[in-house]
């Protein structure tokens, strides 16, 4: 079987991407960092492991051996509060894996490195592409623009694939993100539902978009060396998002803006061209946000 390594296999993506990709013929190995988690269909083994400490990841990545990797361990909430953990982990456990993998006698077949649109910033060109400039307008955002030039250092020893995904949600994700708070809140009815800045606009995509478009790109050598949005192309503002959750559940809370969750240096608007992903994969199987939101509401 093909053997395949996720970072950050218990987080949100990575609980989608490993049964996709057992579906698929892999051999799955997932490393997660704090407390086990008690399921995740389609691993094949699970292992404990920071990708801060680069004794632990060179250790786990010689006795896997993998063929395939998608890179989705991170803290990626943009709000985290330490911000010191944050480029320890976005940055220099990225650094930590790419040169354990460099380091194996059989180079893998391919490497995905899940960036962020975020890495566009508040740009005013309208729909994003890849060739658009870096212009970062937050710490997460500068951990992943970091990223990204980590990766160079490493494109012509590994066969790296760059993904810069835009916003997407589905069912499992934290309710630190602003989808899932907004279901949860339809879902038990509350009165109020207080939220940050409300006047902003996303490319929203469904969960399940994203991870398939992840585990093509797997198995297509044309991507390798390249760089990819994962986006709808399309962007809704939250205010439009909040009207469809009323009308999908019937549930019309007084929306209050709480100045504590408003961003200091929150992006305006993204919007992402995928043209480029789909000349490679062929059409992405793209689920409509209201499709989306009815299956989170029904969860």
């Amino acid at each position: 079987m093909i053997r395949t390594l996720i970072t950050g296999a218990a987080g949100f993506t990575g609980a989608y991407l490993a049964p996709l990709l057992a579906s698929r013929g892999h051999e799955v190995h997932g490393l997660f960092h704090g407390d086990e988690p008690k399921d995740i269909s389609g691993l094949d083994r699970l292992y404990a492991c920071d990708i801060t400490d680069r004794g632990a990841v060179q250790s786990v990545v010689d006795e896997i051996q993998p063929q395939h990797v998608v890179h989705l361990a991170a803290i990626a909430y943009v709000e985290h509060q330490d911000v010191e953990q944050m480029y320890l982990a976005n940055v220099v456990g990225t650094r930590n894996l790419l040169d354990a993998l460099a380091g194996l006698v059989q180079t893998p077949r391919s490497v995905i490195i899940a960036s962020s649109a975020n890495v566009y910033g508040n740009s005013k060109r309208g729909i994003l592409r890849e060739d658009d400039p870096f212009a970062p307008a937050n710490d997460y955002a500068v951990t992943k623009v970091a990223t990204e030039f980590v990766a160079s250092i490493y494109s012509a020893r590994l066969p790296l694939i760059i993904v810069r995904p835009f916003n997407y949600t589905g069912r499992g994700q934290s309710f630190d993100f602003v989808v899932p708070k907004i279901v949860r809140n339809a879902r038990e009815r509350n009165p109020e539902l207080e939220l940050g800045n409300i006047d902003v606009a996303r490319d929203f995509s469904d969960v399940r978009t994203v991870v398939d478009a992840y585990a093509r790109l797997l198995e297509a050598p044309e991507a390798i060396g390249e760089t990819f949005n994962v986006s709808s192309g399309s962007a809704i503002s939250l205010k439009e998002l909040l009207s469809l959750v009323g009308r999908l559940s019937g549930h019309h809370p007084a929306v209050a803006v709480n100045s504590n969750l408003v961003r200091k240096n929150d992006v305006r608007s993204l919007c992402g061209c995928s043209d480029k992903l789909r000349e490679i994969i062929g059409p992405l199987k793209q689920i409509p946000i209201e499709e989306t939101l009815r299956w989170m509401l029904e969860d």
